[in-house]
C-alpha cells in the first residue's frame, strides 16, 4: 500500500517529550472532555450549538459544577465565552469528533492507567484488583464506530454479497445494527462477552425495533470458536452466517500463544458457511515508528494492553496467520486510527 493511503490521523502530532505542563493539562482536558460527554453536551458541542450550564442541568444535575466544566472546557480552547453562554471552536467540533477515544481511555481504562505502576510493581493484578470498565470500553468503540470507521465500512460491506452477518466482539451491537439497517433482508448476530455491554446491546435493538433481525448474545468469542452454543435458537443463528466481522478484538483472541496458530481455522469451523471475514484491529507499531511526535491512540493502546498482560501482534504477523489458515487477502486499508488495518479476507 502506498504511503499516500496512510491517514492524515496516523502522522504524528504530539511533539515528544511532553512537558510537565504540558502532561498535566492533557490529563486534565481528557477528563473534561469525557465529563462533557457524560453531561450530555458533545453532540451539542459537535454541533457548533450555543451551550449554557442552567440549560444543561434544568430539573436534574448541579449547574456549579457543570458551570466549571464548561469553564475549563473553555480554558482549553474548546469552547468560546458569550455573555451567558459558550460557543464551540473548530478545536471543540473537532474534539467532539474524537469522543470515541476518551469514553475509551477515561472512562474505560482510568483505572488500569492509574495503576500502572501498581502492576508494574506486582503489587496489584489485572482482573483481581484493577479492572477495565466494559461498558465505557465497548460505547467508546461504538463511538469511534460511528464517527471514524462507518463510511469506510459501508464501502467494502456495499461491495459483498451478504444474508447473515456476525459481528465478534461486537460491544453494543451499534455496528451489526446499522450494517443490517442498510441491507434489506439481511440478519445480524452480536457476540461480546461483555455482560453489560450485551445488556445495553439488548435494549438498544429494542429500542430501535430491531428484535427480529438482529441478536445480542453474550458468549466469549474463543468459547464459541472451540464449543457448541447451549441455546439452539441462537446455535442455528450461529450455523447461517455467511459473513463474519470482528473490529479490534482479533489481539485478544490471539493472546494465548498455545492457540495462536489456530485460532483463525476455529473461526472458519465455528462458521461453516462462511466465505467472507471482514476483519479490522489495531496492530503493534514496527520498531522505530514510535520516534519523535506520537499520532492519538497509539501510546495508550499498547501501555494499556501491555499493563493487562495482552501482547500485540505486527501486521505481518496477522497476514501470515490469515494465510496460514487458507484466507485469501482480498482487500486491505488502513482504517484512521493509527496503525489500524482492515481486511477482506476470502475462504476458497
Amino acid at each position: 500500500m502506498s504511503p499516500a493511503a496512510i491517514p492524515d490521523t496516523w502522522r504524528g502530532i504530539t511533539p515528544a517529550p511532553i512537558t510537565s505542563t504540558d502532561a498535566f493539562n492533557g490529563f486534565i482536558a481528557a477528563n473534561v472532555v469525557f465529563a462533557l460527554d457524560r453531561i450530555g453536551l458533545l453532540e451539542s458541542i459537535g454541533r457548533g450549538e450555543p451551550l449554557s450550564a442552567s440549560e444543561a442541568t434544568a430539573g436534574s444535575g448541579d449547574t456549579a459544577r457543570t458551570e466549571a466544566v464548561l469553564r475549563a472546557a473553555a480554558d482549553y480552547g474548546y469552547l468560546k465565552a458569550d455573555g451567558d453562554a459558550y460557543l464551540p471552536t473548530e478545536a471543540g467540533r473537532e474534539i467532539a469528533a474524537a469522543r470515541g477515544y476518551f469514553t475509551w481511555a477515561v472512562g474505560g481504562y482510568h483505572d488500569v492507567f492509574g495503576r500502572a505502576g501498581h502492576l508494574s510493581a506486582g503489587t496489584h493484578r489485572y482482573d483481581e484488583d484493577v479492572f477495565r470498565d466494559e461498558a465505557m470500553v465497548a460505547l467508546g468503540s461504538a463511538q469511534c464506530d460511528q464517527s471514524l470507521f462507518a463510511a469506510q465500512l459501508t464501502d467494502v460491506l456495499n461491495g459483498i454479497d451478504f444474508r447473515t452477518i456476525a459481528d465478534l466482539g461486537s460491544g453494543t451491537s451499534a455496528r451489526v445494527r446499522r450494517v443490517v439497517s442498510q441491507r434489506e433482508g439481511a440478519r445480524g448476530l452480536g457476540i461480546d462477552i461483555s455482560r453489560p455491554a450485551t445488556d445495553i446491546a439488548r435494549h438498544d435493538i429494542i429500542e430501535a425495533g430491531m428484535q427480529d433481525r438482529v441478536t445480542a448474545v453474550r458468549a466469549d468469542v474463543l468459547g464459541l470458536l472451540g464449543t457448541q452454543i447451549d441455546n439452539d435458537a441462537e446455535a442455528a443463528e450461529v450455523a447461517e452466517v455467511d459473513t463474519v466481522m470482528s473490529f479490534f478484538l482479533l489481539h485478544d483472541l490471539l493472546a494465548d500463544p498455545s492457540t495462536r496458530s489456530s485460532i483463525f481455522t476455529r473461526m472458519r469451523e465455528a462458521f461453516p458457511k462462511a466465505r467472507t471475514f471482514v476483519l479490522g484491529d489495531t496492530m503493534l507499531r514496527d520498531p522505530g515508528t514510535s520516534d519523535g511526535a506520537q499520532p492519538v491512540f497509539s501510546v495508550g493502546f499498547e501501555l494499556a494492553h501491555a499493563m493487562m498482560g495482552v501482547p500485540l501482534h505486527t501486521k505481518a504477523t496477522y497476514e501470515e496467520l490469515f494465510t496460514d489458515a487458507g484466507l485469501r487477502i482480498d482487500r486491505v486499508e488502513a482504517l484512521a486510527t493509527p496503525h489500524s488495518w482492515l481486511y477482506v479476507l476470502r475462504a476458497d
